[in-house]
């Protein structure tokens, strides 16, 4: 599990690296958004992935045949927390200007500061658990609290995503031994696709786009909680 979720990070953190950059390139990265992620995301991942891992017990807990390890832990952790943000980003919200002003000016009072920081420290703990990228938290967070819209949401994630996944596997070198040859090969092939994805998204309205990105983190946690039932 460690191992694999070590891969994960490199793997995201490189394809995201490159889909960043072709975001960038047409402006859709939101730069003061990013600086109040990665400061405090790539605290929380490294020292996860450089202490906090390394020291939890293989099995949590366990009742007679039932047992909860640290893999089927954390699995079923990170499905929970992409079930509630697919679910916010599928449902249609009808336009209400006094909810949009309300939330227009959150976006821009000290307190929204503090709660980036906050949801940021969380992506890096979720980031070093399950090795995933944080992407499914840290868009809703941009799109709903700080007013970012959807494509330049998904330009930002990505670039906090490749900060966050590359410097949490650079906390496990040393500590796990890498097959370099596999690990450039899976990455080539997922850049491949995000090269693709980014062509796509280029084609589709933010009102498409949201929804099409709900669902598709929905399905992904629903197949990761019927993968861990199976288990048992």
């Amino acid at each position: 599990m460690q191992t694999a979720t070590a891969y994960s990070l490199f793997i995201v953190g490189l394809t995201a690296l490159i889909g960043g950059a072709a975001y960038f390139r047409r402006g859709d990265v939101c730069f003061e958004s990013l600086m109040q992620f990665a400061i405090p995301s790539l605290v929380s991942v490294f020292l996860v992935r450089k202490y906090l891992i390394p020291n939890l017990p293989e099995v949590f807990f366990n009742v007679g045949d039932f047992i909860v390890s640290k893999q089927v832990f954390i699995m079923i952790l990170f499905s929970i927390l992409v079930v509630f943000s697919s679910l916010s980003m599928i449902r249609k919200q009808d336009r209400n200007d006094r909810v949009d002003a309300m939330w227009d000016e959150f976006s821009k009072s000290l307190i929204r500061i503090y709660f980036v920081i906050f949801i940021a420290i969380l992506v890096g703990l979720i980031t070093g658990f399950v090795g995933a990228g944080g992407g499914f938290i840290i868009i809703p967070v941009l799109i709903f609290f700080i007013r970012v819209p959807i494509k330049k949401s998904i330009g930002t994630s990505l670039s906090i995503i490749a900060i966050n996944s590359l410097i949490g596997f650079v906390g496990n070198l040393g500590i796990i031994e890498v097959d370099w040859k596999f690990l450039l090969t899976v990455s080539a092939l997922c850049i491949i696709g995000i090269l693709v994805g980014n062509s796509f998204s280029m084609k589709l309205t933010p009102t498409k786009l949201k929804p099409a990105f709900g669902w598709f983190t929905l399905i992904v946690s629903i197949f990761v909680v019927l993968k861990e039932i199976i288990k048992f």
